[in-house]
């Protein structure tokens, strides 16, 4: 099955506030990078729920191309973390109990402050 992919005349009519100029500057602040295809340049569904957030963000904060990069920077490396713990957790989890009760326990002390 092919992914969803937009043109740019049908990722601008999806996302309710964004407009070809919007769309461009985050291109050319590489906040968003179409994949190149004969057609030319498409979106993806994961690139229409960033535009989404992108201009709701630049309309509530008022925030600029820098700024809503470093925001999506940061809920990029969020997610990764995310996915390296869901990971780490499944490989806990066929562990036998002796096994997770210590990882458990290390978890525990190495939460603890001080």
């Amino acid at each position: 099955m092919s992914a969803v992919q937009y043109s740019e005349t049908q990722i601008v009519a999806a996302v309710a506030s964004l407009t070809r100029a919007k769309l461009s500057a985050f291109v050319a602040a590489e906040i968003v990078t179409p994949v190149q295809t004969e057609a030319g340049p498409a979106y993806r569904q994961i690139d229409r729920v960033r535009l989404e957030l992108l201009c709701e963000l630049s309309e509530q904060f008022d925030l600029d191309e820098d700024a809503l990069g470093v925001i999506i920077s940061l809920i990029d490396q969020l997610h990764g973390v995310r996915r390296d713990l869901r990971v780490v957790l499944a490989a806990v989890e066929k562990e036998d109990e002796a096994v997770r009760r210590r990882v458990a326990r290390a978890l525990i002390e190495t939460a603890r402050p001080g």
